[in-house]
């Protein structure tokens, strides 16, 4: 997808208005908004995102955990850790970015605008986590909440009535074995992109054939991804 030529790129403070937020310190959300790319091409920018992405990544797994375990009493363990995987996962934190409208304030290098860098999930889902990386450095914890627990409120719902919270994985192993099939083998095709955060492509075999091929920032999610596709391949069968 090519982006207009007109397109005009949101400013941070147009930004933070947008959303209602205040930043004491600019620089922190200008550099949460800083791709690699654009970094490559304009040298003066003097960082990227990736280490506040570090950071958002497990300040979200905490305010997920928190808020799942204050919304679910009664929940037990492994199903709040199910529930926990589904809230942030690439896909629905990349939601997460398109609902705030994210991608109209990063700063890509030309090549990603060009390749439609503003609205790919691995990129908008990086970007989250280091929006919310920054949040956490300039304000501590409870602007988090306010900001983010919304956005899990109505992004659970849909998790609940989709089943997204159920293992993909344990299905499909489920489904082989009442066939008489071995359980699902899984291997991966590729790994890109810098140790911290790469990206696994990942193909499942049942009874020795391929059924589906996913990706994900851990070999672990790239497995369900494939599972959840053979899965959906199943069931149009």
């Amino acid at each position: 997808m090519k982006e207009s030529s007109d397109f005009i790129v949101e400013s941070p403070q147009d930004l933070e208005k947008r959303l209602g937020l205040t930043f004491n310190n600019t620089l922190l959300l200008m550099r949460a908004l800083t791709h690699r790319s654009y970094l490559n091409e304009n040298p003066e920018a003097i960082e990227d995102n990736e280490r506040l992405e570090f950071l958002g990544d497990a300040v979200l797994d905490f305010m997920v955990g928190e808020w799942l375990y204050d919304k679910y009493p009664e929940m037990p363990e492994g199903d709040l850790t199910q529930m926990r995987s589904a809230l942030v996962q690439t896909e629905e934190l990349a939601d997460f970015a398109r609902v705030i409208r994210l991608g109209d304030a990063l700063r890509l290098g030309r090549g990603e605008v060009k390749t439609g860098g503003r609205s790919r999930s691995s990129l908008l889902c990086d970007a989250f986590e280091a929006f919310i990386g920054a949040m956490y450095l300039d304000q501590g914890l409870a602007p988090i909440r306010v900001f983010l627990f919304p956005l899990l409120e109505d992004a659970v719902e849909d998790i609940i009535e989709k089943h997204k919270n159920e293992d993909p994985k344990s299905k499909l192993q489920e489904w082989s074995q009442s066939l008489g099939f071995a359980p699902p083998k899984y291997v991966t095709l590729k790994a890109s992109g810098p140790d911290h955060s790469k990206l696994f492509e990942v193909e499942v075999f049942i009874n020795k054939k391929p059924y589906a091929k996913g990706s994900g920032r851990s070999k672990q999610a790239a497995e369900k991804d494939a599972a959840k596709k053979a899965l959906e391949r199943i069931h149009q069968d």
